[in-house]
């Protein structure tokens, strides 16, 4: 089709080298055709496709277009306007280099309804020779404005010879994920010769039961890759995106069976373990109940008990425990703690920040210390004689509940007899971590229980297939006392007033928060601009102590300053977004957040958090930067008309998808290929009865759906 993209005229399929009958490779099976079967792929070319987990044909097929261009027509140049996708065909009538700020290929193409420029910062002498005056082209690209009108920035072009007998394409062209070194063309040009490998053999293994197919009304596995890899000519450009067609709803189908299918086999994988059954002590449990200045909610004395069964099970717990921020989950998985520490057994408690860490570690030695338990602490900061002296303490079980990081689960971290590890804010490590915990936390024969706690409420249709090896526990009440937080949405360029507003607040002997959201993703500019701010806000309000906390300083210079604000010393605490999680001050009434249009609506609830933990009334200031995209204008006005975690947390999904609601886009285990979670959730209650037919009645297509889709699981739990 375009230049640089290797397509040929007419698909040949053989070795680069040594050419193999088509009728060769038609009886096989495709996911045993090699890649450098097809026509211009050499060792070279198939390393790059490696890197995108593509070994065989069978895996072509299964890499799948991320959006579609229309190159079905020929646009016509005098009907262009700034922002269109256009394909445009004429002739060349000047080409030239150009030198401003930077150097650049000029070329000017004419049809019969006007003329427009195409630019190329980055071209060849080859390319200069082509474009020359006189030449017919082809090229696809964006219509942008440029310094001679309207351009064409680095479009995909074609020298054509024959315009008249050079045929459009008949399909929607597909845009697919790819790598650098590894272009669109080429692709293009790969994936088309797998399709017609598809047609001539269908040696294509379709794994879901032919019963299953018809009773949900499936379409054929054949048909729904060839529809997806080339919609009809007459097919919206929001296939994918839009409202579910048959060969996508195939597709989504099988790829979220297959999710569904890996958590269930874990889960399954799991009730055939050994875990220590777990008694309470009933005593220690009283004497922690009689020190708690509060009386638990229904709630949370629910959620206990379901924990509590599990406990005393001989399978492994393996639960998720949500509650909106400030739910009293953390009292929950100390009553579970204790549980486990009354049977002589070690708890392990791990959370993805130190500043939440050290949080939970102050809470606990007040709790705990005495009742005659140790608390021991260990980050990736612990060093020599302390570290040494804790780990020994482990070894001996002297050291009873162990609180830190992901360092609690290194290789010389050695357990005496672990029993409950406790996960908080377990979506920060990532979905295939957790699953790699148990293996890595199991001790003989016995594998410890797992609790998983969670501030930011997980939705339904991601509970379904995310945390589908877990039992779930949610606390969906408040402690009395709490008083809601009024959130107002205010302009940047009010910023005096908000300054004046927290003068009135601190005035008034309450206290405040500043928050500094992140900068281009940059850490130590994030810790800048909050010291800037700092500085700026101590010398517009000079008669309040003004404290700062980022995460570029010092775990002890950290705990300092929060103590600080918790003990009243400062009434003005300007911190990056290592507050968001852990942080009890329940005299700090007011927050303002700056630039929170940076930040997912799942984050600026969990900040908001932080403010309404006592009796007076609070209030949250989101400062925003104009103009507002639409996204953002969405997420704010979410945030200022709710207040429910479970609420939020469904928007947040809507908006941003469950990579990012998760944290694991990296991941793999949720990142899916067709499947959208929002636009799919309709197939959710489908897809979980079909695992269980699955796994009951047809165990033999389990691991070949589950490879299909997600690789070799291997590398997702051998972290």
């Amino acid at each position: 089709m375009y230049a640089g993209t290797g397509i040929p005229q007419r698909l040949q399929i053989g070795n680069h080298s040594k050419d193999r009958p088509v009728s060769a490779m038609s009886s096989q099976q495709l996911d045993q055709i090699s890649l450098t079967s097809l026509k211009g792929v050499g060792p070279a070319l198939e390393k790059k496709f490696h890197q995108l987990g593509i070994y065989n044909v069978q895996d072509l097929l299964f890499h799948l277009p991320l959006r579609y261009e229309d190159r079905t027509r020929i646009d016509s140049i005098g009907r262009l306007s700034v922002g269109q996708h256009v394909q445009l065909q004429g002739e060349i009538i000047g080409c030239n280099i150009q030198f401003g700020r930077r150097r650049s290929l000029h070329c000017v193409l004419r049809d019969n309804s006007g003329v427009i420029s195409l630019r190329f910062f980055h071209f060849s002498a080859a390319q200069k020779k082509s474009l020359h005056s006189g030449a017919q082209l082809r090229c696809y690209g964006e219509v942008r404005r440029g310094r001679a009108g309207m351009e064409l920035y680095h479009p995909e072009y074609k020298v054509l010879q024959d315009p008249d007998s050079e045929p459009i394409a008949d399909s929607l062209t597909p845009i697919y994920p790819a790598t650098e070194g590894l272009q669109q063309g080429r692709l293009r040009n790969v994936a088309r010769q797998a399709l017609e490998l598809l047609e001539r053999s269908e040696q294509l293994r379709d794994y879901l039961p032919p019963q299953l197919v018809t009773k949900l009304r499936l379409q054929s596995l054949t048909d729904a890759i060839r529809h997806v890899h080339q919609p009809p000519i007459d097919t919206s450009l929001n296939y994918l995106s839009g409202a579910v067609n048959p060969g996508q709803k195939r597709l989504a189908f099988e790829e979220l069976l297959a999710h569904r299918l890996c958590m269930r086999r874990f889960k399954n994988d799991s009730n055939k373990q050994t875990a220590p059954q777990l008694l309470a002590d009933n005593e220690l449990l009283t004497r922690y109940l009689r020190q708690l200045p509060f009386v638990l909610t229904n709630a949370q004395q629910t959620a206990y008990q379901e924990i509590a069964s599990d406990l005393s099970g001989a399978c492994p717990m393996l639960r998720l425990l949500q509650g909106d921020v400030g739910s009293g989950k953390t009292v929950v998985a100390a009553l579970s703690a204790l549980h486990a520490i009354g049977s002589d057994y070690q708890v392990a408690l791990m959370a993805p920040t130190e500043i939440l860490a050290e949080q939970h570690l102050l809470n606990f030695r007040e709790w705990f210390e005495p009742l005659g338990i140790t608390v021991g602490w260990l980050s990736g900061k612990s060093k020599g004689s302390e570290r040494k002296k804790t780990l020994d303490s482990l070894v001996t079980g002297m050291c009873q509940l162990l609180i830190g990081t992901h360092a609690l689960f290194q290789d010389e971290v050695v357990y005496a007899r672990l029993g409950l590890i406790i996960i908080d804010e377990q979506h920060r490590f990532g979905v295939h971590q957790r699953l790699a915990l148990r293996d890595k936390a199991a001790t003989g024969d016995l594998n410890p229980h797992q609790l998983v706690m969670t501030a930011t409420p997980i939705p339904r249709t991601l509970a379904m297939s995310a945390y589908a090896d877990l039992d779930n526990s949610i606390i969906d009440e408040f402690p009395p006392g709490r008083t809601p937080v009024n959130t107002a949405v205010v302009a940047s360029n009010r910023r005096d007033e908000v300054v004046q507003r927290i003068d009135n607040a601190c005035s008034d002997g309450n206290q405040a928060y500043w928050v500094c959201t992140l900068i281009e993703e940059s850490e130590t500019l994030q810790c800048q601009a909050a010291e800037a701010t700092a500085k700026h806000l101590a010398q517009q309000l000079p008669h309040l102590s003004v404290g700062l906390i980022h995460g570029r300083m010092k775990s002890k210079q950290k705990r300092e300053m929060m103590e600080r604000f918790k003990g009243g010393d400062l009434q003005l605490l300007v911190a990056t977004t290592v507050i968001e999680i852990g942080v009890d001050v329940p005299n700090a009434s007011l927050m303002v957040i700056e630039n929170p249009e940076r930040l997912g609506l799942a984050q600026l609830h969990q900040l908001r958090g932080r403010i309404g933990r006592g009796s007076v009334h609070s209030h949250c200031l989101l400062l925003y930067q104009t103009p507002l995209s639409e996204s953002s204008k969405q997420r704010l006005a979410v945030m200022r008309e709710s207040t429910d975690g479970f609420y939020i947390a469904e928007k947040d999904l809507e908006l941003r998808g469950p990579g990012q609601v998760l944290g694991t886009q990296q991941a793999g285990l949720m990142t899916f290929r067709v499947a959208d979670i929002g636009r799919d959730a309709a197939l959710l209650d489908e897809v979980r009865d079909a695992s269980e037919i699955v796994l009951t009645q047809f165990p033999e297509i389990v691991d070949p759906l589950i490879r299909r889709w997600l690789g070799d699981i291997a590398n997702y739990v051998n972290v």
